[in-house]
């Protein structure tokens, strides 16, 4: 086989190679390869720590393999056994999946919890967010204020005194401000 004549075609909707292959005799065979580590892993992750009854709320991951950190929630906060156990079940439907990954933290969200969907505006409408933009508005990309309201994929957010719109696809982050 000639080396050159791997993967003529990659399909990454299909996380798939496409690889032809002649014989000597001239007959040729196709190949279909799996390629690993082209799924959407936020989505596994997301799935699995649904089905033992938390929710993901953000994953972050450092390099190709690296660091993978996991952030839930559960409906009666997170402890460090609910932790071990996400973290063991994790391990076990990533390795099935294929996700490769050199260390799994597993943790709560925090104080300054990250806000990312429309449900996280409305469900902590009425806390002091910070947001960052994508693109200035108004001059300015860095917003401070209190969370008012989630409409038509806009975020309501009241800064001294005012209330400024910002669509949520121009988030670069938002996050909760801790009370103390």
């Amino acid at each position: 086989m000639d080396p050159g004549n791997r993967c003529k075609g990659l399909d990454l909707a299909a996380n798939s190679c496409y690889t032809p292959y002649a014989f000597r005799d001239g007959l040729a065979a196709h190949f279909l390869f799996v390629v690993q580590g082209l799924m959407d892993y936020r989505s596994v992750i997301e799935t699995a720590v649904a089905g033992l009854g938390y929710g993901m709320v953000d994953c972050e991951r450092s390099g190709s393999r690296g660091m993978l950190r996991v952030f839930v929630e559960g409906p009666n906060g997170i402890g460090v056994e609910d932790c071990a156990r996400i973290s063991r079940h994790l391990i076990r439907v990533l390795a099935v999946e294929g996700v490769a990954y050199d260390r799994l933290e597993v943790s709560s969200p925090g104080l300054d919890r990250v806000l990312r969907k429309e449900e996280d505006f409305v469900r902590f409408a009425g806390e002091k967010a910070r947001i960052k933009l994508r693109v200035a508005q108004d001059g300015q990309r860095n917003f401070t204020g209190v969370v008012r309201a989630v409409n038509d994929g806009k975020v309501e957010l009241e800064v001294e005194g005012r209330v400024i719109a910002f669509d949520l696809a121009n988030l670069a982050r938002a996050r909760l401000v801790p009370q103390i």
